[in-house]
């Protein structure tokens, strides 16, 4: 049986997707990781703002609430990326195929210049 978070996943729906162990092991990970980038960054950005607050004296209060909200961005960002790592996982372990993420690329048209002609029909005069 397949733990997810605190919901037990049925012997049948685990058969039928062999590799939801390894996706909910990826996202508990992912998780995890957001969570210590939000502690480690926190702190750290607090510890900056102490040693800055020397030069240029500011609240407590602001240095709490620059600290809370860059370390709240920093791990939003790394849970994003690893969670979209373990969608790729997941997405390989039931087609076997990896997603393509690379942005579509956009076939350039040349136009010569006096051609009287742009992309929208016949220039008027």
């Amino acid at each position: 049986m397949v733990n997810l978070g605190l919901t037990k996943v049925d012997d049948a729906l685990a058969a039928k997707h062999p590799g939801l162990g390894s996706y909910a092991a990826c996202q508990s990970h992912a998780f995890m990781k957001g969570t210590g980038t939000f502690v480690l960054g926190a702190v750290g950005f607090f510890a900056l703002q102490r040693v800055l607050q020397k030069k240029l004296p500011y609240p407590l209060q602001w240095s709490l609430l620059v600290s809370i909200v860059a370390s709240s961005v920093g791990s939003y960002a790394v849970t994003r990326w690893e969670t979209q790592k373990c969608s790729d996982l997941w997405l390989l372990l039931e087609t076997g195929k990896v997603p393509d993420r690379s942005p579509p690329q956009v076939p350039k048209t040349e136009e010569s210049e006096g051609s009287g002609k742009t992309k929208y029909g016949d220039i008027m005069e």
